[in-house]
């Protein structure tokens, strides 16, 4: 069963192991910036706290407060998701306030769903009515996921299909 769970060193294998999976790709709610960290136990630590600390105060200065969270299946780290707690100009655009991946060894087994299904309370606990949801305009699995969840299509930019998603 799928949980979000805060990150902690405490997942540093599963996370090590979860994490080249992704290859150069971007893991989406991951957090990651520019450099990547270290898989070992000590740049494990540091990333998860410096995710822990963007709750409160955006860690890039180009970044909004987000809540980031890992998504477990049991011992397991088959994800990620970040939840913005605002939308800037390019989030309203193309980011919007819910990001998520899986890991590709654990893709197609429900835990995007699972986990965004857990996200929109914690979202409607934040005060957001709505949150807005995007996903390239070829990536089925995350539409699908999205629409599942209640996602109202609105449009499209920049390549990007734009859903709202009521959190109450």
């Amino acid at each position: 069963m799928t949980e979000l769970v805060v990150p902690d060193v405490r997942w540093h294998g599963s996370w090590a192991a979860a994490m080249p999976e992704f290859g150069d790709g971007y893991p989406h709610g991951s957090g990651l910036a520019d450099d990547t960290p270290t898989y070992d136990e000590a740049g494990c630590a540091a990333y998860a706290a410096w995710l822990r600390a963007a709750v409160g105060t955006p860690i890039r200065e180009d970044w909004v407060p987000c809540s980031f969270y890992w998504m477990a299946d049991g011992d397991e780290i088959v994800g990620f998701l970040a939840l913005r707690h605002s939308l800037s100009d390019w989030l309203l655009e193309e980011g919007g306030h819910i990001g998520f991946s899986v890991r590709p060894a654990r893709r197609r087994e429900g835990h995007a769903g699972q986990a965004l299904a857990l996200a929109l309370p914690r979202a409607a606990d934040l005060g957001l009515d709505r949150v807005l949801l995007t996903c390239d305009e070829d990536n089925d699995g995350s539409r699908l996921t999205i629409e599942r969840n209640g996602g109202v299509y609105e449009d499209s930019r920049n390549g990007k299909r734009r859903y709202w998603i009521a959190t109450g």
